[in-house]
């Protein structure tokens, strides 16, 4: 039997075609695969992006239940993701399909051998940057609180894993390479990241125990207590409450608990403890003086979420007192004491829905905080001039797809020669990694814009200064410098945005887009077109009736008509009410009522008619808002409060529906008409009692000619209402709203309490903790 030949071989080989539904099964198969991976990876560059937009600018947003669930799902699916895409697209892959010809009865098989290659580099890094955005963001929130306030909340091992497990499945592609600069640069994309991933979580740990284990942090409550405790038991004060720099050589241990030693209040100026007192004596900090009282009080107010007893028979007590009610007694510092608290407030959202108060720990951990996101932002830029260099300079990679398939095909006997096929671009690779390189930068900076402007930077340079203040060796460029820290402001670090949410059951122009409602009401989210900025006129009102009410004797509403005489007594029916939410319902439709009567007087503040009516209609809009829509920090029980709102306000738009605004009408005619026809169609006890209040008041204005008598009357019930409302033991519901953004009755919620007032009269407040108590 004769031998073949080479060339015959070859040429037989030359003639083996594949069958073509193997082909089209296989590039069917292949773009299907590039496909999911492509749009994985771009899924979760927007995700990333909603991520890092919500932790930059609409951090009142990162605790409702809708980013909550985002951010659930981010977590929950990457690791899946990430095995996923980078198991498609690291290291080669191997593929062999058969089938068998029905007609001649051959197998046929197609087998394929597919290289990523700069594909699996750069699926690698955009694993990693993910990963980095997870660690920066909310997603990862660390938090470090007394037991009694609960549990700390430590840096999520789940975020090592997945980079140790991303860091596996790329080296695994990486370690067969041929050693060569392609490897050096490949090993250079795998093992930078991975790096930055492993600096950042090893310093959130570092950070974490420190501030958990800190005295002047994670254990302050409980210092605090025993402080207290212990100026309780000796009846004396050293009126100098600490402010920060609270060590652990400034504490021993009591049968009363850790309590600062005696010493330390008596060589604070050389054992580094800042006390208020120190702070005051400071002149060359005049403007920032507050801020150090807002952080003190912020101390105060951490005890009584962690449910410390802080007594009010004790000196130190007595001291804090008196000087906060010296602050509320000054006329025209209601912009300076609504700043304090919101300072307050701001410092506590910090440290239980950041992570960034544990930097704060050491003194050193903010500066390293600040290097490490210079190195990310280094590294980030090395990626994007590395990949415009690739792109850009070397013209030959221009058309790179992202799989390079080898195939050949077998038809029994006889194996066909090699083809090529190339499947998608590199291009949908670079989108993804370049969309996360710019999205690590913006998160970078904005850690770094958090670590110059924020106001616990501010309150240790302040202590800085303090402690430096006696020492001949600070130079004047470093106090420049401090100086110039200490004014910056960032728009984006502010808390509160000094807004109030408005509802009114007497819409009778009802505005656009009523669509959205029932969306954001799904959602939990605020009524955006209904908040308005809280007018000077409502602090100043509110203030007013809080000077009278040092003794802790609220009112809801009836002491302002008890001193007007025959007037007043001729309204106290309408507060005699056992619900406040029934109360708060018919004054808000009286009000309502009076304000369609005087739509001639704006919203500009020209005089103290007006002063007082926007004083009145802010107040009342914004008690109907708590009712409907913040039903639990209010006395009475949430569900029902919520459903008498609704209840009223169906009835009132089915007249509105029935009959015409009458928009030509003169405010004295359309006030008439709206009484009429409330007043003789309403069924529900609660309009009825607001419509009858209403027309009383409309009598007054205009038989008695009480304009802005009736005016003054009004804001100051609603200013005593919205204080009489405000004492409450739902701690967790003034917590969730400030982590919402903030409302104002949890401002006057803790307003209250630093002055002492933490009950309506008539209830037990023994158990209660009050603000009497040392910072």
């Amino acid at each position: 039997m004769s031998g073949c030949s080479g060339a015959a071989l070859k040429q037989l080989a030359s003639k083996v075609t594949c069958d073509t539904h193997l082909v089209s099964s296989f590039d069917k198969s292949m773009g299907e695969k590039m496909w999911r991976a492509n749009a994985l990876q771009l899924a979760s560059a927007i995700l990333a992006g909603l991520i890092v937009r919500i932790g930059i600018y609409g951090q009142r947003y990162r605790h409702h239940h809708f980013t909550r669930f985002v951010f659930l799902g981010a977590t929950t699916l990457f690791l899946p993701v990430v095995s996923a895409v980078v198991s498609m697209g690291a290291g080669e892959n191997d593929y062999a399909i058969g089938r068998r010809d029905k007609e001649t009865g051959d197998f046929n098989r197609l087998i394929a051998e597919c290289d990523p290659d700069v594909h699996s580099i750069l699926v690698v890094v955009w694993a990693s940057l993910v990963q980095i955005i997870m660690i920066n963001n909310t997603s990862s929130v660390v938090v470090a609180v007394n037991d009694r306030e609960g549990g700390s909340i430590g840096p999520p091992f789940e975020l090592l894993v997945q980079g140790l497990w991303t860091f596996y499945l790329g080296i695994t592609y990486i370690l067969p390479l041929t050693p060569g600069t392609g490897n050096i640069i490949a090993s250079a994309f795998e093992v930078l990241p991975f790096s930055l991933i492993c600096t950042k979580m090893v310093f959130k740990y570092y950070a974490f125990e420190k501030a958990r284990q800190s005295f002047a942090l994670g254990r302050n409550p409980h210092l605090i207590s025993g402080y207290m405790k212990q100026q309780s038991l000796q009846e004396t004060c050293h009126h100098g409450e600490p402010v920060r720099r609270e060590e652990k050589r400034h504490v021993e241990k009591q049968p009363l608990g850790h309590v600062l030693k005696a010493d330390s209040w008596k060589a604070s100026h050389t054992n580094g403890l800042v006390t208020i007192d120190r702070v005051w004596r400071l002149d060359t900090l005049k403007p920032q003086k507050d801020l150090c009282f807002s952080f003190a009080l912020f101390k105060l107010l951490r005890c009584r979420f962690a449910r410390y007893e802080v007594r009010k028979n004790n000196a130190g007590s007595k001291d804090i007192l008196s000087f906060f009610w010296s602050l509320l007694q000054k006329d025209g510092e209601h912009n300076r004491v609504f700043m304090v608290i919101s300072d307050e407030i701001s410092f506590l959202n910090d440290y239980y829905y950041s992570s960034f108060p544990i930097y704060y720990s050491k003194y050193w951990l903010p500066i390293l905080g600040i290097f490490i996101s210079l190195l990310c932002i280094a590294c980030c830029c090395v990626l994007l001039i590395t990949m415009f260099v690739v792109l850009v300079l070397i013209k030959e990679y221009h058309h790179l797809p992202q799989m390079d398939c080898h195939t050949f095909c077998i038809r029994e006997p006889l194996i066909g020669d090699y083809t090529g096929e190339h499947y998608g671009s590199w291009y949908l690779d670079l989108v993804p990694v370049f969309l996360l390189l710019v999205l690590v930068m913006m998160a970078e900076v904005r850690d770094i814009a958090s670590y110059i402007c924020s106001n616990w930077t501010k309150v240790a340079l302040i202590c800085h200064l303090v402690n430096r203040a006696s020492s001949q060796h600070s130079s004047l460029l470093k106090k420049k410098w401090i100086g110039l820290l200490l004014r910056c402001k960032c728009r984006l670090m502010k808390h509160w945005d000094e807004k109030i949410g408005q509802c009114s059951i007497l819409e009778i122009h009802p505005r656009t887009g009523t669509l959205t409602v029932p969306l954001k009401r799904l959602l939990h989210l605020p009524d955006q077109k209904r908040k308005v900025k809280v007018p000077a006129a409502v602090k100043v009102c509110i203030m007013e009736v809080l000077r009278s009410s040092r003794n802790g004797h609220l009112s809801n509403g009836a002491a302002c008509l008890s001193r007007r005489g025959q007037v007043g007594e001729r309204l106290l029916w309408a507060c005699n009410n056992k619900s406040t939410s029934h109360t708060i319902i018919t004054w808000h439709i009286a009000t309502s009522i009076l304000e369609v009567r005087y739509t001639h007087l704006d919203s500009e503040e020209q005089d103290s008619s007006t002063n007082y009516k926007i004083a009145a209609t802010r107040l009342s809009c914004y008690c109907a808002y708590l009712v409907t829509w913040c039903p639990e920090l209010l006395p009475d029980d949430d569900e029902w409060s919520r459903s008498l709102y609704e209840d009223v306000k169906k009835e009132v738009e089915r007249f509105f529906n029935c009959c015409a605004a009458g928009g030509s009408l003169t405010p004295e005619a359309r006030c008439q008409q709206l009484i009429e026809l409330l007043g003789a169609n309403a069924e529900h006890e609660v309009l009825k009692e607001g419509v009858r209040l209403g027309e009383q008041l409309v009598e007054l204005m205009v038989v008695d000619g009480e304009d802005t008598a009736v005016w003054k009357l009004m804001a100051e019930f609603w200013s005593e209402m919205i204080l009489y409302v405000t004492p409450s033991d739902n701690q967790k519901g003034h917590k969730e709203a400030i982590a919402s953004g903030g409302e104002l009755i949890t401002l006057l919620w803790v307003l209250l309490f630093h002055a002492g007032i933490v009950s309506r009269p008539g209830e037990d407040d023994s158990t209660a903790s009050t603000s009497a108590g040392a910072v």
